[in-house]
């Protein structure tokens, strides 16, 4: 191993030390104070009618900081600018979008641990507990919170009431649904082959997680009860045919699909409604927005709120990194900010996703006519939701590698080349070995 790969897997190892802090590139500090305002660089790949609006707000509000939008072209964009600048140690933004897990973001050194300016506003309440967990890489913050939307199920109400099928509460209902539903054709969800983020939900939401820190090293547990409880759920519905596997790649396709009555329950969010509303021809006004199905024997009502990319980073190298934090707070929290959010064509605000009480925007999330006489039932749901939000997900070393290998497995799975089991078992063996040849201290 070359000694950059040294440094990065030593660092990767964790974020369990303060050792970490000397990853990476870039001092990371503050500078004197500067004559006038400090201008804080804030990079987004979002259309600028998004940012505008808000970066004015914010401008208009504040006379010691001021935020300059730098319009990226994408996400991938956005991260291979970030690293060019880090490394260079040049024209570093102060705020940018976030885009990955934040173990990933310490150990490669593009993120300043801002815990030290993060806290005074932490002790102030201003986040919602299920929003800062994907921020922090164990007790340190290389993030400003930015949460989650809330998860829940649409059903086509439509064709549940044609063929007499309750509305699920547990995956177990869901199972029996989607049995009663397949003698007519009819798949009860969809499960794309190239996307597993189905089977993380439920091993998050039944309370288990991965990876965790166990003393001094990393321990690895794709077997755990947790994790298997949520794999026999997805056995099930593979098994027995249940479900369907349209791509995401396509999506005209795969709307069109959604829309034509054959693929009745759709786990969602807040975020996705409009684009429903815009694009459903058949079925607008036939869907219902319900709960989240809960595991059977569930004690209390949660929702997996884990948003790994949610939030705004502070690059290694920022110049003014008080000043970077104070301005990711308002972004994130300020209801001046999610106010000025709003857009005209769609009557929606950006989610805050942050704030502990999202209750004034809620109903500007829901579109007119996708739950037709039902479309008052959503605020109940999502707020139930919110209040139930929890993320207990933990996020390893090179976990953009794990996630690719699961991706290979999950698409076996769907195909029925392997089982739900085996390919957890492969998981475990491959994560363990992954990390020990990155020199990572580990126990699996």
């Amino acid at each position: 191993m070359n000694s950059k790969r040294v440094r990065v897997a030593t660092c990767a190892a964790v974020v369990l030390s303060v050792v970490l802090t000397g990853c990476g590139g870039g001092d990371g500090g503050t500078t004197g104070k500067a004559e006038g305002p400090v201008t804080i660089e804030y990079w987004n790949w979002l259309e600028a009618k998004n940012v505008d609006p808000v970066v004015a707000k914010f401008n208009a509000t504040h006379k010691d900081i001021k935020l300059k939008f730098v319009k990226q072209a994408d996400n991938p964009g956005t991260q291979q600018n970030l690293r060019n600048a880090v490394a260079a140690q040049k024209h570093v933004p102060c705020l940018v979008q976030n885009f990955g897990e934040a173990p990933s973001l310490a150990s490669e050194g593009l993120a300043q641990d801002v815990t030290e300016e993060l806290t005074p506003y932490l002790k102030k309440g201003l986040f919602a507990e299920s929003a800062l967990p994907s921020a922090r890489a164990v007790d340190k913050y290389y993030a400003v919170p930015g949460g989650a939307t809330p998860p829940f199920m649409m059903i086509n109400r439509k064709v549940y009431d044609k063929y007499g099928v309750e509305t699920p509460k547990t995956w177990d209902d869901v199972i029996a649904a989607g049995k009663e539903f397949k003698k007519h054709g009819i798949y009860v969800m969809n499960l794309a082959g190239e996307d597993p983020s189905t089977l993380i939900e439920l091993v998050q939401q039944a309370g288990g997680s991965w990876y965790k820190i166990d003393g001094d090293k990393w321990k690895i547990d794709f077997l755990s009860p947790e994790s298997l409880k949520a794999a026999d759920v997805i056995q099930q519905l593979v098994d027995n045919d249940l479900v369907a596997h349209q791509t995401y790649t396509d999506r005209p396709a795969l709307i069109n699909y959604f829309d034509s009555g054959k693929m009745v329950s759709l786990p969602t969010s807040t975020w996705q409604l409009q684009n429903y509303e815009r694009e459903y021809k058949k079925s607008l006004g036939d869907w219902e927005p319900v709960d989240r199905p809960q595991f059977k024997d569930a004690t209390e009502f949660v929702t997996p709120m884990h948003s790994p990319t949610s939030g705004v980073i502070v690059p290694k190298g920022c110049d003014h990194v008080k000043e970077a934090v104070e301005a990711a707070v308002w972004l994130n929290t300020s209801k001046d900010s999610t106010d000025a959010s709003y857009q005209k064509d769609t009557k929606q605000y950006t989610w805050p996703g942050a704030i502990p009480d999202p209750s004034p925007w809620v109903d500007s999330a829901v579109p007119e006519k996708l739950f037709g006489p039902r479309k008052s039932e959503a605020r109940g749901v999502i707020l139930k939701s919110v209040k139930a939000g929890r993320d207990n997900w933990v996020a390893g070393p090179n976990y953009t590698g794990m996630f690719a290998e699961l991706q290979d497995q999950w698409a076996k799975v769907t195909a029925k080349k392997t089982t739900m089991k085996a390919a957890l078992e492969h998981m475990q063996t491959w994560t363990v070995a992954d990390l020990k040849r990155k020199n990572i201290n580990v126990d699996g």
